[in-house]
């Protein structure tokens, strides 16, 4: 057996693809069978790694917003609070049983490949016919496949009859491709290889005897299960700068509590124990325990509201990422397609047809393109010929309509019903006597008929080159050939039909019976883009989200369906083998110009989305084909399809669409826009807050009187707030204008001079508030227990009235709608309210925190200072705003 590189089995005849692998066409011995098994190993593929359960869980620990959790978890086990430390644990110990469910199924991957592998298939050894295990095929071998078998290897044709073979899974081709066994040209994109059939594909019709040239990892499907074990596990832009803002916040806390701490003993003489306490008060202040929890139930929140829009997240942070997306690569077939071929342009001789209606559903009807009323009424003669000439049928489930045979044949019949033709009142009006198969060698089909009347009639379809050679000269009064230019620019397959009256005699039929025959036209085929697609897609525009499809159909037709989707203002498109031309450079250089991809493999689509990473785009990737499994994981939000979708490419996605619409993941970005706007309310929120009760605290310290909190304290209003009033802000809904925002970019960093310069406002303000109440109580003759009760309940409503504040971001808050509020922040307004009753007046809470009771003025003067500061906050926002993009004078959206 000598050495054969495996892209050449395609481009070489079968007798040298033979002398390669030393076997003939009887097939191997079981000698040689045996030793080449042992040489090459089973047909199968690989399996990945296995995780043991207890490690995958542990996994789940290892991330950036658990250990923040476990450090708060400790800060409060330091304090002697072992309920709120057990508390945060609790939340950790959820969140990693969450993680574990949801991301357990990703080491499926590839066993949803091997399912694409046939188990059986009938072999020829010793010149026997066998029926013998996939794993035992070995090069050489010879195998026989017919119409519904699996493709057990990749195969050289040796001799084919009438053979399709569906490969939208590997190719993305709506259409079965004709084989046969002649040699094609070496640079063939994987979809024309035409004398290959590969491994899992699908047989549609015909038979076929094939050379094994390539068994297990080796095979094209073989080729994508290793790119999945290449792709490594990217790391959201939320959880990138979480990471960052975590490790700074750490050292910063660090350095100043060593600073702080050494202040204290050596400066104003603390006793070390005193000193100590002192800074972990203030490091329970200044770290936000609860921003990672809030954080990581705002994105579940998002998982939720992405679930009623029929799109389920398998992979939490997930929804972050789609909120940046700024690109969207999706596959054409059956994403922004229907994947039901449709008949929707009839040329005859003399007139041109138009034909409305979508999909297979028997609905439509045919008009004359120009317009004008027919008298003469349908191209019946060509509709007859197309519903004759025909294998297919039509099927109804609960009102679905699908297609049991070739998609265009199905398609034909639909154009009957459009006609007002019943297609089996037809066939047994003119009873089948006789027919030639369609075979890639001569491109047609032919069907004998008795017609009503007792005449015998040939009905012809076919390539439209094909069928005209048929019809010789008598053809030549129309320019077909411009039809099919025309056509081909329009993204349309074509089909020619033709017929022939014969002897009556005549019951067997040959090829020599079907010269002569009457030209009857031409029908164009689309693979009919979806309607709510192209709303998507324009919505995606108007949101700065540029679409590139990624396709393994030819390039016109995929052109064509750019541009009835409006993917660009021009769309322009590189192919398979263009892309094989070009570096990493150069296609990094291109792709941004480029909104389709056509002819394109498995390794090019890896290539594509790499290339938009490295320019700084969030990528999310939608398919549905073994083929698009690679990408998908590369992805930073790959996106499968639930129902048409192989299980490989929805175990290699964050996201599978329920329904597989296109449109779907719109909304999901939308979700996961609203999502990001609202991490960014709770940092907004959280942080400030934090930042208030950090900077009483240090200046009590720094100047040398009385703690206005305690640490215990501060606890209290960080656990009662941040499980209230922080988490309601995860429900939020999306403000206005979310769509007509630009993508975040990559390295847009968590907190931005905005957010920035609004934590250190709002925390100057509210420590100026704290310290006015904490003073003012004192000189008016309050104890220092009540002076710090009084400053808790400051605390604790200054953060509620900014709640009220930071609710939206980019319009003004001051308006009845806004004072409502959602029902989730009522709720915790109601609970945190109660709780901080308690704490005031409850006598067991009392004696815990060591409060005492407030009089109604004290309450009233407390309330009216948070109201102030909700005024200020409103002005510096209307302020910001004008300077910023202009005037701030949109109100708050009406509730949900």
């Amino acid at each position: 057996m000598t050495n054969q590189s495996t892209d050449l089995w395609h481009s070489c005849e079968a007798e040298d693809a033979l002398r390669a692998l030393a076997s003939d066409r009887g097939g191997l011995t079981d000698e040689t069978a045996e030793a080449r098994l042992a040489e090459h190993g089973p047909n199968s593929l690989p399996e990945g790694k296995s995780v043991s359960p207890l490690m995958r869980f542990l996994s789940q620990f290892n991330n950036p917003l658990i250990y923040f959790l476990l450090a708060a978890a400790a800060a409060t086990f330091l304090l002697d609070h072992a309920v709120d430390g057990v508390v945060i644990l609790l939340v950790v110990l959820v969140n990693a049983l969450v993680g574990f469910v949801q991301e357990g199924r990703a080491e499926k991957a590839l066993s949803g490949m091997q399912s694409l592998i046939a188990s059986h298939a009938n072999v020829l050894r010793d010149g026997e016919k066998r029926e013998i295990e996939v794993a035992g095929l070995v090069p050489g071998d010879v195998v026989q496949i017919e119409a519904g078998d699996r493709v057990p290897a990749d195969l050289r044709i040796l001799r084919a009859r009438g053979l399709a073979v569906e490969e939208a899974a590997l190719t993305g081709e709506s259409v079965a491709a004709e084989k046969n066994d002649a040699p094609v040209r070496k640079d063939a994109a994987l979809g024309d290889r035409a004398s290959m059939a590969f491994s899992g594909t699908l047989v549609a019709r015909g038979q076929a005897t094939g050379l094994v040239v390539e068994t297990g990892s080796r095979t094209e499907i073989g080729k994508i299960s290793g790119m999945l074990f290449d792709v490594p596990q990217l790391v959201t832009p939320l959880l990138q700068q979480i990471n960052t803002f975590a490790r700074l916040l750490t050292v910063v806390i660090l350095a100043f509590g060593a600073g702080l701490f050494a202040f204290a003993v050596l400066v104003r003489d603390y006793p070390w124990v005193d000193a100590l306490i002192a800074v972990v008060a203030v490091a329970v202040g200044a770290i936000p325990e609860g921003l990672p929890a809030v954080i990581t139930i705002t994105l579940a929140i998002g998982v939720q509201r992405m679930a009623r829009r029929r799109a389920v997240i398998r992979k939490l942070p997930a929804v972050e990422s789609l909120g940046a997306t700024s690109v969207i690569c999706s596959d054409k077939t059956g994403t922004l397609t229907r994947n039901e071929m449709t008949v929707v342009r009839l040329f005859t001789p003399d007139r041109e047809y138009a034909v409305s209606g979508i999909g297979y559903a028997p609905e439509g009807k045919v008009t004359r393109a120009d317009g004008v009323s027919d008298e003469v009424g349908h191209p019946d003669e060509l509709v007859r010929c197309g519903t004759l000439c025909n294998e297919a049928r039509l099927v109804s489930d609960d009102g679905e309509w699908g297609v049991a045979g070739d998609p265009m044949e199905g398609a034909l019949l639909s154009l009957a019903a459009k006609a007002g033709i019943e297609s089996d009142g037809l066939k047994r009006d003119w009873p089948r006597l006789d027919e030639i198969p369609f075979d890639a060698s001569y491109r047609f089909m032919a069907t004998l008929h008795r017609a009503p009347d007792g005449r015998h009639v040939i009905f012809v379809k076919g390539a439209p080159e094909a069928v005209l050679s048929l019809c010789g000269d008598a053809a030549s009064a129309v320019d077909w050939q411009a039809l099919v230019e025309r056509s081909a620019n329009n993204g349309e397959r074509l089909l020619g039909f033709a017929m022939l009256e014969t002897r009556a005699d005549l019951d067997r039929l040959s090829h020599q019976d079907l010269r002569g025959a009457t030209i009857l036209g031409l029908m164009g085929f689309i693979d009919p883009p979806r309607e709510e697609a192209r709303m998507a897609i324009a919505e995606c525009r108007s949101a700065g989200i540029a679409i590139k499809m990624i396709t393994g159909d030819h390039a016109a037709t995929a052109l064509a369906i750019a541009r009835k989707l409006e993917l660009s203002e021009d769309p322009q498109a590189l192919t398979g083998p263009q892309i094989e031309a070009m570096d990493d450079e150069e296609l990094a250089r291109r792709v941004p110009d480029v909104a389709v991809f056509a002819r394109a493999s498995p390794e090019h689509k890896l290539r594509i989305v790499r290339a938009l990473q490295a320019q700084g785009h969030i990528v999310a990737m939608t398919g549905d084909g073994v083929n698009d499994a690679p990408s998908l994981k590369q992805a930073d939000v790959g996106t499968a399809m639930g129902v048409a979708g192989t299980e490989a490419a929805r175990e290699a996605s964050e996201m599978v669409l329920l329904d597989d619409n296109f449109a779907s993941i719109v909304a999901a970005v939308r979700e996961g826009r609203t999502v990001y706007d609202n991490i960014a309310k709770v940092i907004a929120w959280t942080l400030p807050t934090n930042g208030g009760e950090a900077i009483v605290v240090i200046l009590a310290i720094l100047s040398g009187f009385a703690l206005p909190l305690t640490a215990t304290q501060i606890l209290w209003i960080n656990l009662v707030t941040a499980g209230t009033l922080g988490l309601v802000l995860a429900f939020e809904p999306a403000e206005p204008g979310v769509m007509e925002r630009p993508p975040r970019k990559r390295d847009a960093p968590l907190l931005t001079g905005l957010l920035l310069w609004r934590v250190v406002l709002v925390s100057a303000l509210f420590a100026t508030a704290v310290l006015l109440v904490f003073f003012g109580a004192q000189d008016a003759g309050a104890s220092l227990e009540k002076a710090r009760t009084m400053t808790v309940n400051m605390l604790v409503v200054a953060e509620v009235f900014y709640l009220f504040n930071v609710r939206f971001i980019h319009v003004r808050s001051m308006t009845l709608t806004g004072a409502l509020g959602t029902r989730p922040v009522l709720i915790a307004l109601a609970t945190m309210i109660t709780a901080q009753l308690a704490f005031t007046y409850l006598p067991f809470l009392q004696r815990v925190f060591d409060t005492r009771p407030l009089s109604l003025a004290e309450g009233a003067l407390i309330i009216a200072i948070g109201a102030a500061l909700f005024v200020i906050l409103e002005i510096e926002k209307a302020i910001v705003s004008r300077i910023s993009k202009g005037p701030a004078d949109e109100p708050a959206p009406d509730l949900p």
